[in-house]
């Protein structure tokens, strides 16, 4: 889970401190330093969590924290991409929300670098996060020491299909690359588009997910992580590699992949009109509820059994202003959300596929989660994902990249090359 070496042990003791579907939102505050200051009034909570279901269970969070009575929660929910494009300017502005969901990591790492996150050692110090793992403490702690985040939930990406298409269709899970291909050829067969991808509109990073298992599967996690943090170049042979398999299956993919956002892709998915997609599970929070036990997964397909398993299972939670004018009330919110309570009350009020980080919090339970959990436990290695592993400010130049490699294969190699060049301008600045 850390950015080295997070081996299976080191995962599952990660695990049950490792990742979460942000929770809550703010809207503005004072604009002091925050060292011990206390301005009162609600914690502005500015969340990115837009899905009907999430937002429906940061509101029950918020209303859940005014109710055990030592302070409120103001939550503003922000569109998923809008926050995304926002967050420098929510973060450097004169009135910052004091509480923003987000990830920790590297991404949180630029921010705390920059002096924008508030100091969080004392929310650590508390009964509930003194029993995180040793792999998430690391996780959330900043190169100066300084605690600058908050996990709550954390999740996996797979291979998610509908039960019942793959039985209709009468095909199965594939246990290799090889049987991977064969299932796509068996849909493409059927007038089924295999794979679908949702990397269009303002959601053009989901095309990093191939990107990322395909590398942690020919190249392994530790080659991964060191490409993304500047130490390999992306016009490499070991990339291009990347891409030889890609293209194999390029042909597989839903024609309207980068035309079409992820929500779309997923309705497709559960229409028929595609067989599967390689996405994480906060997709369900846009699935009715009455089809969610018709969801299942597989393992993206293993392609070197030599390497070692590598799994995504990002982290999700909340870091804060360091020019919050209320430095004690929002110390006490981000007590709250570390709680188990807290983030039962998540997992029950939105689609119930994250998994809580705190050590006594219950999980869903369902079939659908106990697999996904296993799925997790079994992986030597972790990733987070693109950005995460690497940086906010690097996801543009590679979805650039990656959409022109899915419309133009054959000009990978220049396509390479420009991006290892814009990748060089962000390592520099």
């Amino acid at each position: 889970m850390t950015n080295q070496h997070p081996g299976r042990r080191l995962l599952l003791a990660g695990l049950g401190a490792a990742g979460t579907t942000a929770l809550l939102s703010g809207c503005v505050t004072a604009g002091s330093s925050g060292k011990g200051s206390s301005g009162g009034g609600a914690v502005t909570l500015q969340s990115n969590l837009s899905a009907p279901q999430a937002k429906a269970a940061m509101e029950d969070l918020a209303a859940a924290y005014a109710k055990q009575g030592s302070g409120r929660a103001s939550l503003n929910t922000v569109a998923a991409e809008t926050f995304r494009t926002q967050l420098p300017t929510y973060l450097t502005s004169a009135n910052p929300p004091d509480v923003l969901t987000w990830y920790p990591g590297s991404v949180a790492e630029a921010y705390a670098k920059k002096k924008l996150l508030l100091d969080l050692s004392d929310v650590w110090a508390s009964p509930d996060l003194k029993r995180y793992s040793s792999a998430l403490n690391k996780l959330c702690t900043a190169a100066s020491g300084k605690k600058v985040f908050v996990p709550t939930t954390y999740y996996w990406w797979g291979m998610f299909y509908r039960k019942s298409n793959f039985a209709k269709w009468g095909v199965r899970e594939p246990k290799s690359w090889d049987d991977f291909l064969d299932l796509c050829d068996k849909l493409k067969a059927k007038g089924v588009a295999p794979i679908g991808l949702g990397a269009g509109g303002n959601t053009t990073w989901v095309a990093s997910a191939w990107f990322d298992y395909l590398n942690i599967r020919i190249n392994g996690a530790p080659y991964h992580r060191e490409l993304l943090a500047g130490k390999h170049r992306f016009d490499d042979p070991e990339v291009h590699k990347v891409f030889d398999r890609w293209r194999e299956v390029l042909p597989y993919f839903d024609p309207n992949g980068t035309a079409v956002a992820f929500q779309d892709a997923t309705t497709a998915l559960l229409n028929g009109r595609s067989g599967m997609m390689l996405i994480g599970t906060f997709f369900a929070d846009a699935v009715p509820k009455n089809a969610l036990d018709d969801i299942d997964f597989f393992r993206f397909p293993v392609i070197d059994p030599k390497v070692p398993l590598a799994e995504e299972a990002p982290t999700d939670g909340y870091f804060a202003s360091a020019r919050t004018g209320r430095r004690d009330e929002v110390l006490d919110l981000l007590r709250y959300l570390a709680t188990a309570e807290a983030q039962e009350i998540y997992i029950k009020g939105s689609s119930g596929t994250a998994l809580p980080c705190h050590p006594d919090a219950k999980d869903a339970g369902t079939p659908l989660v106990k697999k996904g959990r296993k799925h997790i436990e079994e992986a030597a290695e972790i990733t987070q994902f693109f950005n995460r592993d690497s940086s906010d400010a690097l996801q543009p130049a590679t979805d650039t990249a990656l959409t022109k490699f899915i419309a133009k294969p054959k000009s990978v190699g220049s396509i390479l090359t420009d991006w290892q060049r814009d990748a060089e301008k962000i390592w520099r600045a």
